[in-house]
């Protein structure tokens, strides 16, 4: 057999060992966590639209909860203002807030833009419209950080409304309190609270780091597939710090509120969505929990 025909042998094989899953997963609904560097990074962003494109294309619903940290902090410079955080929390006072919510704005609306010009039906909203996103204020270890908000309520019918007419939403993590004040929400909680709400069958984050580790300083100790109980151990001895800890509580508290699964994955690498969900594998760490069936047994 030649080189071409093995080449092109090998690319059926890859197909055939995403059909289970395809299968699996049709009209699931997946939510999408993005951020970290596969935001600013042009090559890297236009990879994941592509991929959350194709998982629309052949039968999941997608919904995408995007940040923005970097260009808000990068905006806050540019207008001489001094980014402050407390425990890794952004001080949001009114003048931060106006920008947050213009930078995100602008952010939400280069993703629809991406997103159709593939071919695909995409809406963005806020976590403003229709109160989608209901919030209180949220306080940090007691310290006031200013207009930071805790989801307390989503209003998951506008979603399924979406959803169900054929569009992509693309939610920017902006709500709003019982007086209708505007508050920043943390993309990672907005992301928890809508997979919950909408108990999704997937919630993936895309961060800047690889996935779980049982050694943060060893590489080969990235962990596949990770039940809660086990996770939950890991925290307890100490193995979990720094921003993985409030990460991976997310996760847990999303599998014990009906998300079937949630993975970590590093969006620096290209095409990490179709990578983790549709090989046996993946590249990432996908956390479940224990009862859930494992999809690699470490072969």
């Amino acid at each position: 057999m030649n080189k071409s025909m093995q080449k092109y042998l090998d690319k059926a094989e890859v197909l055939i060992e995403a059909l289970p899953y395809i299968q699996r997963f049709n009209r699931k609904i997946i939510v999408v966590k993005y951020g970290g560097s596969a935001m600013v990074d042009e090559t890297l962003k236009e990879r994941v639209i592509q991929d959350v494109t194709l998982l629309k294309l052949v039968g999941f619903k997608p919904i995408i909860v995007h940040g923005g940290g970097k260009e808000i902090s990068k905006w806050v410079g540019k207008v001489g203002m001094e980014p402050e955080f407390v425990n890794g929390l952004r001080v949001t006072d009114e003048a931060t807030m106006e920008l947050a919510e213009m930078v995100l704005g602008k952010v939400n609306k280069s993703l629809v833009q991406l997103v159709e010009s593939l071919g695909v039906r995409a809406i963005g909203i806020s976590g403003k419209d229709g109160k989608l996103l209901t919030v209180e204020k949220k306080y940090a270890d007691g310290e006031d950080i200013g207009f930071v908000g805790d989801i307390k309520k989503v209003n998951g019918d506008i979603l399924y409304d979406l959803l169900e007419k054929d569009f992509l939403p693309i939610v920017c993590p902006v709500g709003l309190d019982d007086e209708y004040q505007t508050y920043n929400i943390n993309a990672d909680d907005a992301a928890c609270a809508i997979a919950r709400a909408m108990k999704a069958e997937k919630l993936a984050f895309l961060t800047d780091i690889e996935g779980v580790y049982k050694d943060p300083d060893d590489p080969e100790t990235l962990i596949s597939e990770l039940r809660v109980s086990e996770a939950e151990e890991l925290m307890e001895q100490g193995y979990i710090g720094g921003g993985m800890l409030p990460k991976l509580q997310n996760c847990i508290d999303a599998i014990e509120n009906g998300v079937s699964r949630v993975h970590i994955l590093d969006g620096r690498i290209p095409h990490c969505l179709l990578l983790e969900i549709f090989t046996n594998k993946g590249i990432g760490t996908a956390i479940l929990n224990d009862e859930e069936e494992r999809f690699y047994s470490g072969e």
